[in-house]
C-alpha cells in the first residue's frame, strides 16, 4: 500500500514536471537563455531617478539589437539629458499598414538594500522566482520586447507593418518622461496607428492558476497634492494647541475616513459583469449588486474592503509621505504631507484638489498641486481620457493567443487602477492597449514594494505570449 502511494506520488510529481515543461515548451533553449540574459542585464542596471541612468540601460539594449543584425540607422538613443536616455528601434515590415508602437519604461521605483532580503539590483533566482527591482514593474516586459525583436529579426520575419519599440525614461517619477519627450520632440520616430503598452494588462492568477487575461482599455489619472501647515513654532517646553503636526495629522485622519463616491464607466461596468462568472459566493453576488441602480450599499461596503475592487469603484487618495518639524526641542514651524490620488476618468486634478480642501475642512492646511516638485496653487483641468475603442484585430488576436495558452480563461477589458505612459500616447491620438503575457498572482503583487519577484515560468510564458501575439497580429491575415 505504501509503495502504491509512492507510485501515485511519483506520477503526480512527473505530471507537474511535464506541465512545467509544456508551459515553456514554445521557448526554445537558445531564446530562453537570451531572454534570461537580457532580463538579468536590465535588473542589474540601476535606473532609479535618484542615482540611476536609463541611458545606460537604453544603450545596452541598443547594443544587443545591433549585435543581432539591426542596422545602426534603425536604432537611436536620445533624451533631454545624459541620464534620461530613451531607446527607439524599428523592425521594418512590408508597409501594408501603418506602424504599431510598442512601449515600455526602463526606470524603476527606488529600493533600499536594508528593506530587502536580497540586493534589489542583483538578479537572484530562488524558490522558483526571479527577485530584483523591476521583475514585476516592468523590466520583465522590457526584456520580452527586446527578445521578440531579436527573435523576429533572426527569423527574417516580415510583419505587415513596421514594429517600433520605445524603451523610455521617467514613467515612475522624475521630470523627463520619455514618451512625452519623444512625442513633443521626435514624433516622427514613434508615430503609429496604435500602441501596445506592456505596462498594463496581464494574466491574473491565484496560486499559479490563471483566472483572467486582462487588457487595459482605460486608466486613472495620476496626481500628487501637497498638504502643508505653517506656524511660528517656538520652544518645545511651552506647548501650544496650534501645533502644525497635530493640524496635519487631524487632516490626514479625515482624509483616511473619507471615501469618494462610487462611479462605474463602460469598462468597469463590463469588468464587474464578466467577473461575476469567475467569482463565486458573496463576492460574485456583490459584483452583481453594484450593477443595479442605485448600487446596493451593503455590497459597495463589502467590495470597498478589497483594495483592487475599491480602486476600480472610485477615485482614491492616500497619504504617501510625511515631513514635519526642524528640531527635537522645538515646536514645528511647518508640517507637510504628500497625498497621491488616482482619479477616475471624467474628473480633473483641480476638481480633486477642491474636493480635498472640502474634505480636510481646515483653512490652516494649504492644499497645493505638486507637479514633479513644482508646488502650484492650482492643478490642471484636463480630464482623464475616456476608454479607447477596442480594435477588432487587437482583441481577436488576443482572444486567439490567450485561448491557446490559457484555455478557458476569459479575456476581460479593464481600467488600470494606476497610471502609465498610455496617458501620453492616447492623448496624442494613438489608441493604446495595455497587454502583457506575464502572469502575477493577485495576492503576490510586489511592484514598488520590497522583495519584488516574478515566477520564473511566468517570465518565459510572457516571452512565448508576445512572440505568438506579434506574429499573429502582423502576419497580414
Amino acid at each position: 500500500m505504501i509503495r502504491r502511494s509512492l507510485n501515485f506520488l511519483s506520477l503526480a510529481v512527473m505530471a507537474v514536471v511535464i506541465m512545467a515543461q509544456v508551459l515553456s515548451a514554445q521557448v526554445d533553449p537558445k531564446t530562453r537563455q537570451l531572454a534570461h540574459d537580457i532580463f538579468q542585464q536590465l535588473i542589474e542596471i540601476n535606473t532609479t531617478d535618484s542615482v540611476g541612468s536609463t541611458t545606460v540601460a537604453a544603450e545596452a539594449m541598443a547594443r544587443r539589437l545591433r549585435d543581432a543584425g539591426f542596422p545602426a540607422s534603425d536604432i537611436v538613443v536620445l533624451g533631454p539629458n545624459p541620464r534620461k536616455g530613451n531607446m527607439v528601434a524599428r523592425l521594418h515590415g512590408t508597409g501594408l499598414h501603418k506602424p504599431v508602437l510598442l512601449i515600455g519604461h526602463l526606470d524603476v521605483v527606488e529600493a533600499r538594500r536594508s528593506d530587502w532580503t536580497t540586493d534589489p539590483f542583483q538578479f537572484v533566482e530562488k524558490d522558483g522566482y526571479y527577485y530584483g527591482r523591476g521583475t514585476q514593474d516592468m523590466k520583465s516586459d522590457d526584456a520580452v520586447w527586446v527578445t521578440e525583436f531579436i527573435r523576429l529579426k533572426r527569423e527574417d520575419f516580415k510583419p505587415d507593418r513596421d514594429l517600433i519599440l520605445a524603451l523610455t525614461a521617467d514613467e515612475e517619477g522624475g521630470t523627463s518622461n520619455g514618451v512625452d519627450w519623444l512625442l513633443r520632440n521626435h514624433r516622427d520616430l514613434i508615430d503609429a496607428e496604435f500602441v501596445l503598452n506592456s505596462d498594463g494588462g496581464g494574466v491574473d492568477t491565484k496560486n499559479g492558476k490563471p483566472e483572467i487575461v486582462s487588457m487595459d482599455a482605460s486608466e486613472k489619472l495620476y496626481a500628487d497634492f501637497q498638504l502643508k501647515v505653517t506656524n511660528p513654532g517656538g520652544h518645545s517646553s511651552l506647548p501650544v494647541p496650534d501645533n502644525a503636526i497635530y493640524h496635519l495629522s487631524d487632516s490626514l485622519g479625515r482624509l483616511e475616513r473619507f471615501q469618494f463616491p462610487v462611479e462605474l464607466n463602460d469598462v468597469t461596468r463590463a469588468y464587474f459583469e464578466r467577473m461575476t462568472s469567475i467569482e463565486s459566493g458573496q463576492h460574485a453576488a456583490d459584483m452583481r449588486a453594484i450593477l443595479s441602480q442605485p448600487p446596493d450599499p451593503e455590497a459597495v461596503a463589502r467590495l470597498s474592503q478589497l483594495p483592487l475592487d475599491n480602486a476600480k469603484l472610485r477615485t482614491t487618495c492616500v497619504a504617501t509621505r510625511l515631513e514635519g518639524g526642524h528640531a527635537n526641542n522645538a515646536l514645528p514651524q511647518s508640517a507637510e504631507a504628500n497625498v497621491n490620488c488616482r482619479i477616475l476618468p471624467g474628473h480633473t486634478r483641480e476638481e480633486i484638489r477642491q474636493a480635498l480642501i472640502r474634505i480636510i475642512a481646515d483653512p490652516k492646511v494649504a492644499v497645493s498641486y505638486d507637479d514633479h516638485g513644482r508646488v502650484l496653487d492650482s492643478a490642471p483641468n484636463g480630464q482623464a481620457l475616456p476608454p479607447v475603442k477596442l480594435r477588432p484585430e487587437v482583441m481577436q488576436t488576443l482572444d486567439e493567443i490567450a485561448g491557446e495558452m490559457w484555455p478557458g480563461t476569459p479575456v476581460i477589458p479593464t481600467m488600470a487602477t494606476g497610471a502609465s505612459d498610455g496617458v501620453y500616447t492616447n492623448a496624442a491620438g494613438m489608441p493604446t492597449y495595455g497587454i502583457s503575457g506575464v502572469a502575477i498572482d493577485t495576492d503576490d503583487v510586489r511592484a514598488h514594494g520590497r522583495d519584488e519577484r516574478l515566477r520564473v515560468e511566468s517570465f518565459y510564458q510572457g516571452v512565448d505570449f508576445y512572440y505568438r501575439y506579434l506574429r499573429a497580429l502582423t502576419s497580414g491575415h
